[in-house]
């Protein structure tokens, strides 16, 4: 409602300043039509405004404090320059003058409010009511890899609001999928496809905030995509997020905080303790003699000593062990019975019995 009085009060003015014009001596000749041409001309400067105005509905404050105070320090510069060159032009023409005085003006406004929308994330400025500085999500903004992205859970993992930070795709890790997704190789062209696909699902979710930095730092130069990405995170005072072990023992050698999803998806698995039970369906025969292998929902392989004459039925497990590797967590087993409840020996015929038939 007070954007639309802003508005109405606006047209008003507009209106005003029209017919003001139109009375005015400037625009007074042998021409009858001219006062109501430059009547028109206002409206329609003051209708383009509010047109402009109402098109652009996501205004972002940052950007625009960047130009109000890229002016301001413009101008205070063009006076500054005005003081200092008024001895050396002070015997030329007046008109070349304030030529001269526009032309400064306008290099240093332009100047100014440049170096701001183009450096307004890597300093802090406050004036009362308002403070201009970089605005995220969270502690720490979080600078993702070409892994993580091809990977596809960093969306699933977001969509759970767990993450509340703002995320930052370098524009070289962008250019990296790209490439991905312009190989020959089928397989590696779909990998980069749809790492290309998570990344519009993010920018499409209007909850997530995402930020494709596109600036490039000079100690970039000769840089890899992983050193870039380490030295990208040192900047933001940021963590990186990727899949790659490399990576992951690179920004730890750096001191630069790292998160690892694999890392995160084997900490949510189910603990289990020697002497619990569990049941699982044996899909295949283990590496060892009666060794029978079978797989829980999350993806976790099971291990199960005697389980070899049971591929594909559901067993009851004793846990004997649990190995944390690298690549997952195994978990070690004795077979007990099936899963039904019906032990081995009361369901299986004995030897005697196998005989006689």
């Amino acid at each position: 409602m007070a954007l639309l009085i802003l508005r109405c009060v606006f047209l008003a003015v507009a209106i005003a300043l029209g017919f003001q014009l139109m009375q005015s001596d400037l625009l007074a000749g042998d021409n009858r039509w001219l006062p109501w041409f430059g009547f028109l001309g206002v409206l329609l400067i003051a209708g383009g405004v509010l047109v402009a105005d109402g098109a652009m509905r996501r205004k972002k404050l940052d950007t625009i404090t960047a130009v109000y105070f890229g002016m301001l320090v413009g101008l205070v510069l063009t006076f500054v320059f005005q003081l200092a060159l008024t001895p050396l032009l002070a015997g030329l023409n007046r008109d070349l003058v304030s030529w001269i005085n526009l032309f400064i003006a306008t290099v240093m406004c332009y100047s100014c409010i440049s170096l701001l929308l183009q450096t307004k994330d890597d300093f802090r400025f406050i004036i009362p009511y308002v403070e201009f500085a970089k605005e995220v999500k969270g502690l720490k903004p979080y600078v993702l890899d070409t892994s993580v992205v091809i990977d596809g859970r960093i969306a699933d993992v977001v969509e759970t609001r767990v993450i509340d930070n703002q995320l930052i795709m370098p524009q070289f890790v962008i250019a990296e999928l790209q490439n991905i997704a312009d190989s020959g190789d089928k397989l590696r062209r779909n990998r980069g496809r749809r790492g290309l696909d998570i990344l519009n699902k993010l920018r499409n979710d209007p909850k997530v905030d995402l930020v494709i930095y596109d600036r490039d730092l000079p100690e970039f130069a000769g840089q890899s995509v992983d050193q870039k990405l380490v030295l990208l995170a040192k900047h933001v005072e940021g963590k990186v997020v990727t899949n790659d072990y490399n990576l992951n023992k690179v920004a730890k050698l750096h001191n630069v905080g790292v998160i690892n999803l694999n890392d995160i998806a084997n900490s949510l698995k189910p603990v289990f303790l020697p002497g619990e039970a569990i049941d699982v369906r044996i899909t295949k025969v283990g590496e060892e003699p009666g060794q029978g292998v079978g797989y829980l929902e999350d993806g976790t392989m099971v291990v199960i000593e005697g389980g070899r004459d049971h591929v594909g039925e559901e067993v009851s497990a004793l846990v004997t062990s649990v190995l944390q590797t690298s690549a997952g967590r195994m978990v070690f087993g004795r077979f007990e019975h099936r899963a039904a409840g019906e032990p081995v020996e009361a369901a299986r015929p004995s030897p005697r019995r196998e005989r006689a038939l």
